[in-house]
């Protein structure tokens, strides 16, 4: 009985905290601040959306057209003697990390390793580590043989577990608080950041996009030879001078085109759902900071995963067509 007591009192103190926290935030938030005159606790956000170079420092002066007086900077802080005229876009084959691939890298390291520990002490009766990662291969081996059947889903399962793990990790890791805050400063203001949702960057949902593309295709020649050509290119008919020729070549085209749009709604998909969730953080977090934000986190967590599940179920979809193709 006392210790149901102290239970009920702590989740009371701890609702009545975020009640709290929430009407501070609103107060204080870029709202409140406007009905009630206070000082809004965060300033307004500078939402940059092409991903910008962090390193070198050079390349991220010239980008953010910067001039450095001592060029020396502690703790992600830059000293700037010169005015700031704007952003700068990277000149045709200049190299640069930009954040948004750090935060790839960072992703690739943080999935190498969590799956390397998941599988380097497999005990008969697994511990709790060791159970989530088995349950999360099982879960995605099961969904792969669902649509393309146990014998394929074996021989797919490496490429398609990569991209679903990988979108995931990408999404879910960018929700900690370290991508926002870390950066390197002008006057106080973040001008760039360290790290940024590798999602936000076009090029990485593109890249995706063509992995998933090239390995349908490849396996679709690789099921049915240089007949699976036929199905774009069905001009039997037509070279017969037959009347259904036209009609027959048309389709084909039409196939053509419908494979190669799906690595654009493929791109565009992902990297619009993760812009948009990024923007909704940053705006959430200067509108009503503090417990506001932690719905929007939610909420994010989510679409990561049905993000992560479409890119994946789709690919195998796709596959299952190819492997499965038969001219009728």
């Amino acid at each position: 009985m006392a210790s149901g007591a102290l239970a009920k009192r702590l989740l009371l103190v701890g609702a009545l905290g975020v009640v709290v926290l929430l009407v501070v935030g609103f107060i204080f938030g870029a709202i409140g601040s406007k009905m009630f005159g206070t000082q809004s606790f965060i300033e307004k956000p500078h939402i940059q959306l092409p991903p910008q170079p962090v390193f070198p420092a050079s390349t991220r002066h010239e980008h953010l057209a910067l001039s450095t007086t001592d060029g020396h900077g502690s703790s992600g802080q830059e000293a700037t003697g010169g005015k700031e005229e704007g952003a700068k876009p990277l000149a045709s084959g200049q190299f640069a990390v930009t954040n948004t691939l750090l935060s790839s890298w960072l992703a690739s390291v943080v999935l190498v390793i969590f799956f390397v520990l998941g599988a380097r002490r497999k005990g008969l009766v697994p511990g709790r580590f060791q159970s989530l990662v088995e349950t999360l291969v099982e879960g995605v081996l099961s969904f792969s043989s669902g649509v393309l059947g146990p014998e394929m889903a074996r021989k797919a399962f490496p490429v398609v577990a990569t991209i679903f793990f990988f979108v995931l990790f990408n999404a879910w890791m960018a929700l900690f608080p370290f991508y926002q805050f870390l950066g390197f400063t002008v006057d106080g203001q973040i001008k760039a950041h360290l790290l940024r949702s590798a999602g936000t960057d076009l090029n990485m949902p593109l890249a995706l996009a063509l992995v998933s593309f090239v390995f349908v295709e490849y396996w679709g020649l690789r099921a049915h030879g240089l007949s699976y050509l036929k199905k774009f290119f069905a001009l039997g008919n037509l070279l017969r001078a037959r009347p259904t020729g036209l009609i027959d070549a048309f389709v084909g085209f039409l196939e053509g085109v419908s494979e190669l749009v799906r690595v654009f709604s493929f791109t565009f998909r992902l990297f619009g759902n993760m812009t948009a969730g990024e923007i909704l953080v940053v705006m959430i977090t200067f509108l009503v900071p503090f417990v506001a934000t932690q719905f929007v986190f939610g909420l994010e967590l989510l679409v990561g995963l049905i993000q992560a599940i479409i890119f994946g179920g789709l690919t195998l979809v796709f596959l299952s067509v190819a492997v499965r193709h038969q001219e009728h």
